[in-house]
């Protein structure tokens, strides 16, 4: 069986599930391998006051039994704590009192299509699942998958290279060890200079009614060569980040590696030499195809960018029109945040490891996860790999 995962829940309804299936026996997790990341999705300059409300944890209701993965599908759930706020509005079930409708689509959302995908009048019934506070639920299943990964010896880290206009130096033979401080910066941003020149211009946006968006990277370090397949369309590893990536609300753009500055550049400077010694066996001095090619691994850093816009609901509404009087007025107005690509970069995060899970599950296979561990050791062996 593969890794997948589902999610359920809105922004403001009860709370919001993940369920992760394929996950094997008997790998050992902690609270902390979820509640971790979920801590960290609530971090970055800009956020709104929801994150003065809500303090996500994950509820473990099936498939782990004294910290250990029984085989069974995993089942998370993240209450809502603002749902006591929203009960009448979002009660599953029908409520005495009557429940305005919302009739103003925002420019940028998914509030209009949504209304005549699914033959709604209410807005509102569109955008509480369009929410990005869906993505509690992938951060927490993404939990998961980082905890397995671990056990093959990969790591995910993530930071903010760009906000509006500022952008971060590039980083030069990126580390695990790298990241150990990122978190502090209050825009997950590793350039020191940059992180303070990025608060201003959140500050600044702020101040203007606007938001910003911008552009990080998620880097998975220690994966295997041979991870995904040249064969077949979709089993090509960088196809799958690319539609995790844009699967993430508000994203607009995504590479691999240097991304598309590649095409701006001749061949002998955009392509990563093959070298080899006895000592270390093969190596490569740059990574800029970001560790993938020909849809597979091939021993570097896998760096996935991923590019996100400005947010669409603002402190001061743009244009719109009443959907239901057909007249113009200013789109709907609720709380928000300036900026969420802190966020966006622990997101990826998830989603990368989900999408890496789910290729090493279907490389190792394995129902106990030590067959999966001794499954690497005997390819490892096979290829020669050297870590």
């Amino acid at each position: 069986m593969t890794i997948r995962f589902t999610t359920a829940g809105e922004s403001h309804g009860p709370g919001l599930t993940a369920v992760v299936e394929g996950l094997p026996a008997g790998l050992e997790l902690e609270p902390d391998d979820i509640d971790r990341d979920l801590a960290r999705r609530q971090l970055g300059h800009g956020r709104g006051g929801r994150m003065k409300i809500e303090k996500d944890r994950a509820e473990v209701t099936s498939g782990l039994r004294h910290g250990r993965t029984l085989g069974s599908p995993v089942s998370l759930r993240i209450a809502n704590r603002d749902y006591a706020n929203w009960e009448e509005r979002m009660n599953p079930w029908p409520v005495g009192a009557a429940v305005d409708e919302v009739h103003l689509p925002r420019p940028g959302h998914a509030d209009l299509a949504g209304v005549w995908k699914y033959g709604f009048t209410d807005v509102r019934n569109v955008l509480e699942r369009a929410s990005a506070r869906e993505t509690t639920a992938r951060v927490a299943a993404g939990g998961l998958a980082k905890a397995y990964l671990r056990a093959f010896g990969v790591e995910i880290r993530s930071h903010v290279t760009r906000i509006g206009s500022i952008a971060a130096p590039p980083l030069d033979a990126p580390s695990v060890e790298a990241f150990d401080a990122v978190d502090e910066s209050p825009v997950r941003c590793l350039d020191a200079d940059a992180s303070a020149a990025m608060v201003a211009e959140i500050d600044a946006a702020r101040k203007a009614n606007e938001s910003l968006g911008g552009t990080y990277e998620a880097i998975a370090f220690g994966v295997v060569p041979g991870i995904g397949s040249h064969v077949s369309w979709e089993a090509r590893l960088d196809g799958r980040l690319a539609q995790a990536i844009m699967s993430i609300q508000a994203m607009k753009g995504v590479g691999i590696g240097d991304g598309v500055e590649l095409a701006t550049r001749v061949g002998s400077k955009a392509h990563d030499e093959i070298f080899y010694t006895e000592a270390g066996g093969f190596a490569r001095e740059t990574n800029r195809a970001g560790g993938i090619e020909g849809g597979m691994t091939n021993g570097g850093p896998v760096v996935v960018l991923g590019a996100m816009k400005p947010l669409p609901t603002l402190t001061k509404p743009l244009r719109s029109v009443d959907i239901e009087t057909k007249e113009p007025a200013a789109a709907l107005r609720e709380r928000t945040d300036s900026c969420t690509v802190p966020a966006a970069g622990v997101v990826a995060e998830a989603m990368v490891a989900l999408v890496l899970a789910d290729a090493y599950k279907d490389k190792l296979g394995g129902d106990h996860i030590d067959d999966a561990v001794a499954a690497l050791r005997a390819y490892e062996e096979r290829i020669g790999w050297r870590r």
